[in-house]
């Protein structure tokens, strides 16, 4: 090793051979390496945790969530279009802990989901929902999980929601439940909002979703309140189905599936030839026919939208319902009066009415038009309804109640 002493103008210095400095390069590096992995570690660990330590264990006395929010976001398989539903994550986790909280009623006794169920598509298996005093909703619960995106539906073609249509949005429709007399009974949802913020782990989750300064001032508790419970239902997507399955592969919801059946294709034709008008399962996601009567009497008890909009032409109209998912949704119809899928195909095969607001899609001139199908028929549309199953995606932990028992 040589080593040179260099005069300068003010101070001599050393100027070190190759050799040297491969010394200095070996002792160095590994603590250079040291440094930058701590560095990137702290990085990384900043980045991907959504909660700190404190904020975690916090969380975690009551809540059964991961230090990392769950994704919300969609993304549609190209048979359904190939777009993408973006859905902020912390937003949709603060929303999913509101949809299973009881202290979303009046009296703590009953949450959205008490009549919204994951396991029936979140749809209710009773007529007529429970209230929290025990009183009994009008109307059948519609089922939040009969769409390929839950999103994409209610954001396509002016759709609506209720069985009269009455809501624009989850947001508007989870205001007017939660203040419903016989639903959950709340007197202000500002109120209840700011009362949940006082919880230390929902005040974690609001802040999370709602960042100081972001938003404006103007954002009051009950818009962070019913912006969240919108962004977790519209995240709700069940495309995984063996109907989704074969149009992937063909490519054309006509075309006979290879991983169906003979009887299941014969429904799919039947379906597709009689029912598809109304019931859309493709990528549009809707057609025309949002709302119809269906022929379900000549002289409604409910009136339904009727009830709204004060016009005649609306008496016995209801919305028409997606139908991803509807094995599990039963019971059937805006009143429940169907307990089995059997039954709902012996009404459009033989029994329609003839009411004066009969949608042209069920009429034969002057008449209703049943189908008048044979066993065989009935048995292979009834098979096809049951390939549109989609338990996977509904059984994901992001849509369970995340509530420590």
């Amino acid at each position: 090793m040589n080593i040179y002493l260099v005069s300068g103008p003010k101070f001599p210095f050393l100027i070190k051979t190759p050799s040297v400095m491969k010394i200095k390069y070996f002792l160095f590096t590994p603590l250079f390496a040291l440094l930058l992995s701590s560095c990137i570690k702290d990085q990384v660990d900043s980045s991907i945790h959504a909660y700190s330590s404190d904020e975690y264990a916090t969380l975690t006395k009551k809540l059964d969530i991961p230090i990392e929010a769950h994704n919300y976001m969609v993304q549609l398989p190209p048979h359904l279009g190939n777009s993408r539903v973006n859905s902020n994550k912390h937003k949709a986790t603060l929303g999913r802990v509101l949809f299973y909280d009881q202290r979303l009623s009046a009296n703590g006794e009953v949450s959205c989901s008490s009549c919204h169920l994951a396991k029936r598509a979140f749809a209710d298996d009773k007529a007529f929902s429970e209230g929290f005093e025990g009183e009994h909703t009008k109307r059948n619960s519609l089922a939040l999980g009969a769409f390929p995106s839950f999103n994409a539906y209610y954001g396509f073609g002016g759709t609506r929601m209720f069985w009269d249509e009455r809501a624009g949005t989850v947001a508007e429709q989870s205001d007017l439940t939660m203040r419903d007399q016989i639903e959950m009974g709340i007197p202000s949802i500002e109120s209840l909002a700011s009362e949940l913020i006082q919880d230390d782990y929902y005040r974690i989750l609001f802040d999370k979703a709602f960042p100081e300064g972001q938003f404006g001032t103007n954002i009051t508790n009950k818009d962070k309140l019913l912006t969240s419970l919108d962004v977790f239902v519209s995240s709700i997507a069940c495309f995984n189905t063996r109907f989704d399955d074969g149009w992937a592969k063909h490519f054309s919801s006509e075309a006979n599936f290879n991983n169906f059946t003979e009887e299941e294709n014969l429904g799919k034709q039947l379906f597709n030839a009689n029912c598809a008008s109304c019931h859309n399962l493709g990528p549009g996601f809707s057609t025309s026919v949002t709302s119809a009567n269906n022929g379900l009497e000549i002289n409604y008890e409910d009136s339904g939208m009727e009830e709204i909009t004060g016009q005649s032409s609306d008496v016995g109209v209801f919305k028409v319902p997606m139908l991803r998912n509807v094995a599990l949704t039963g019971p059937y119809m805006h009143d429940g009066r169907f307990e089995t899928l059997e039954e709902v195909i012996e009404h459009y095969s033989s029994g329609v009415k003839n009411h004066d607001n009969l949608h042209a899609n069920l009429k034969d001139g002057n008449g209703p038009r049943n189908l008048n199908l044979t066993q065989n028929q009935k048995d292979a549309l009834l098979a096809f309804l049951h390939t549109l199953t989609d338990t996977e995606s509904i059984a994901h932990v992001k849509y369970s109640d995340p509530f420590k028992q």
